[in-house]
């Protein structure tokens, strides 16, 4: 008798959390929205926003999430084979997902193939491989929305003018966010904007900033740093009294704590700037988990330890 009650409650239980898991299903996608898949946040937030509740758009990488060495997994193809269209980076970020991007049935649009080539920025260890970081230029980033839209008017035409009118506001509040980050960034003292990071991410915003930066790590996290690597920072950041060093949300930081250990051996004060995003951003529902909030969170942690408001 014991045991009939117990299998009849593992029967019950697991009947709810059947349905409440349909329900949670039903109630997050509609069938007469769109389905996009993105493959990073950066590019799923401004068509989420752009597309309203016209669309139903889902990201494959989360927060904390590395694009350079993420795989994409059973459920992950089964929720992109079921999508209307597919929108990636590209310029090899997500180089192990080349395969499925070739093999899909699914329309696919790289943002990087909106982008001027003259404006893509090389690997210096990969020469005529382009940097694949380029949603740190806005500019570039306002292109490969651009024509991502276009991508989702050819679907639904019928909603084409709500796309454009979405569109175009959200523009207008890249072009401000570019302004703000010129003008913060633009008011620290020129000897003091250097950028010390763990891997290479951050090329495209200093070139639009006019920051340096310098990098532990090549383009690619799948690049090993070396003692040699952490010795030419240390040794850059004294020669240059360089106040702060950043850490990435989404890269070990194992690397800079060496940096900064390695710093203060030589006598030199040094600080933690704070924790930048990178290639990937926040969780979803905070102001970091936006395009927009991340980019400005970045702008005023930088601002902040490298103008001196940084206290060790």
């Amino acid at each position: 008798m014991r045991k009939s009650i117990f299998y009849l409650n593992i029967f019950f239980i697991l009947t709810l959390l059947v349905l409440s898991g349909c329900q949670s299903s039903s109630e997050t996608v509609n069938e007469d929205q769109l389905q996009v898949v993105t493959t990073t946040a950066q590019i799923a937030d401004p068509l989420r926003i752009i597309g309203g509740d016209r669309i139903h758009v889902e990201s494959l990488m989360g927060p904390g999430v590395d694009p350079h060495l993420y795989e994409a997994s059973q459920s992950d193809i089964s929720r992109l084979e079921q999508a209307d269209i597919l929108f990636y980076n590209g310029v090899h970020l997500e180089a192990n997902m080349s395969e499925v991007f070739e093999h899909t049935s699914v329309p696919t649009f790289a943002f990087s193939s909106a982008a001027n080539p003259s404006d893509l920025l090389e690997d210096p260890d990969r020469p005529g491989s382009p940097d694949p970081h380029i949603w740190f230029d806005i500019d570039i980033w306002e292109k490969g929305i651009d024509a991502a839209v276009d991508q989702l008017k050819e679907i639904s035409p019928e909603d084409a003018a709500f796309f454009e009118e979405n569109k175009q506001d959200y523009l207008l509040q890249l072009e401000q966010l570019k302004a703000y980050a010129l003008e913060k960034l633009g008011s620290i003292d020129e000897d003091q904007r250097v950028l010390v990071t763990a891997h290479d991410a951050f090329q495209y915003f200093a070139r639009m900033t006019n920051l340096e930066v310098v990098a532990l790590q090549g383009l690619s996290t799948e690049s090993e740093i070396g003692i040699s690597d952490v010795q030419s920072t240390v040794q850059t950041i004294v020669e240059k009294e360089i106040p702060s060093v950043f850490v990435e949300s989404s890269v070990n930081q194992s690397a800079i704590q060496s940096v900064i250990e390695g710093v203060k051996r030589q006598g030199h004060q040094i600080n933690l700037g704070g924790e930048l995003y990178s290639d990937a951003m926040g969780e979803r529902g905070t102001e970091a988990g936006t395009y927009i909030g991340m980019y400005r969170y970045n702008v005023d942690t930088i601002y902040e330890a490298l103008s001196g408001g940084t206290e060790s």
